[in-house]
């Protein structure tokens, strides 16, 4: 894997490469040189090296000396927002909740099972297969299908993700605004998620957990589109009934509904 050390507009790995963009570039702060350490300790326990590929020798040079001395930023504290890409109306990530985004169809088979799984376990695939599969567009590797991932809360790619693989294509701008259709939203603290057993930060992902979540544990909401209300009201156990919410989608684009969403769970939170 290489990680590339840029001025990138925003962080995204792709096809082995791993475009790694600063909140404040081109100074490094102490959380992204942990992020790097700890991409590059997950990427050897599969068995993978990494490459650092960076023109700036003054980030190099920070990057390198964290390398040879982990313990320097190991306590790196998390930032309340992270501004390495400014897409959302937030312009950063906001820091204080996670979540995992999935269809409709997906959506009902969590709530059921009550559990957010793999996709390996999802699937009931293994993840070579999964490796291979078409909807794999951004070439991650096989154990990447061994976890839940999550998001930042107020991060759209989510939803991205999901109208990527209902359309089998890449998003343009009339599916994201015009013909853009949410999938539901689990809401978790971060720091709740942190604690559980299974918890693994690879410098990537915000939040992966191993195999499968229990949605009872920890779930702060399930915000699911008021147009899909009837398919869910018959389905939703009582254990999390108060924790359910349909919204409506009046929204004019995906930005608008990730900001619509985080905002109401911020109320929600705050009320509590």
């Amino acid at each position: 894997m290489i990680v590339n050390i840029a001025n990138h507009d925003f962080t995204i790995q792709w096809d082995g490469i791993y475009y790694f963009a600063l909140s404040d570039y081109p100074n490094i702060s102490k959380w992204e040189l942990k992020k790097i350490i700890n991409f590059i300790d997950y990427e050897k326990r599969h068995g993978r090296q990494t490459e650092i590929q960076c023109e700036d020798e003054m980030i190099l040079s920070a990057v390198n000396n964290a390398i040879n001395h982990p313990e320097t930023n190991e306590n790196a504290s998390l930032p309340a927002k992270i501004t390495e890409c400014t897409a959302c109306k937030q312009k950063g990530c906001l820091t204080d909740y996670v979540c995992h985004t999935a269809s409709i169809k997906n959506a009902k088979s969590i709530i059921l099972s009550g559990k957010l799984l793999s996709a390996t376990k999802a699937m009931n695939k293994t993840s070579t297969d999964l490796v291979h599969d078409r909807r794999n567009a951004a070439g991650d590797p096989a154990d990447y299908f061994d976890y839940v991932m999550f998001a930042w809360g107020n991060c759209q790619a989510g939803d991205r993700i999901v109208m990527e693989r209902m359309l089998n294509k890449v998003p343009d701008e009339q599916d994201l605004s015009l013909n853009f259709k949410p999938g539901v939203r689990f809401y978790f603290k971060y720091c709740s998620l942190v604690d559980h057993l299974s918890f693994i930060f690879d410098g990537y992902h915000p939040v992966k957990i191993k195999d499968e979540l229990l949605i009872t544990d920890s779930l702060v909401a399930c915000i699911i589109p008021e147009n899909c209300k009837s398919e869910f009201e018959s389905i939703i156990p009582d254990s999390i009934m108060d924790k359910v919410f349909y919204i409506k989608n009046d929204c004019k684009d995906i930005w608008d509904w990730s900001e619509k969403v985080y905002n109401f769970v911020i109320k929600l939170s705050s009320s509590i």
